[in-house]
């Protein structure tokens, strides 16, 4: 199992990763350069996965204004937590402002609305 990150941080590579994958799919339509049509096709796809990045950012970015800002008791940083588990941005802390989750393993589904049901029933 892959470890876990910050939300915040991997919506961000994800949109760091669109603007790469938009740059190489513009790269490859160069090499159809007598093919105007398949080149203007890569040109476009490159282009909407660039502009899909921009999207996805500003998505982000409007997001994290809204997220809850705190400090980490491990390292004592100040990072932004979205939804009722998290990890801290810094040292990879498993943090939660919810009392009833306190000294519980860390589980990303505590922030699923089917499984936030099953925990205030237990």
């Amino acid at each position: 199992m892959k470890p876990y990150k910050n939300k915040i941080n991997r919506i961000r590579s994800f949109a760091l990763s669109l603007i790469f994958l938009g740059v190489i799919i513009m790269y490859l339509g160069i090499f159809f350069r007598q093919n105007e049509i398949i080149m203007l096709i890569f040109m476009i796809l490159g282009l909407l996965a660039i502009i899909g990045s921009t999207v996805v950012y500003a998505w982000i970015g409007t997001l994290s204004t809204r997220a809850v800002q705190i400090v980490c008791p491990n390292c004592g940083k100040s990072t932004k937590m979205l939804g009722r588990v998290d990890m801290c941005g810094h040292c990879r802390e498993p943090l939660t402002l919810d009392p009833t989750l306190e000294g519980k393993e860390f589980d990303e589904a505590y922030n699923r609305p089917t499984k936030n049901k099953k925990t205030v029933n237990k």
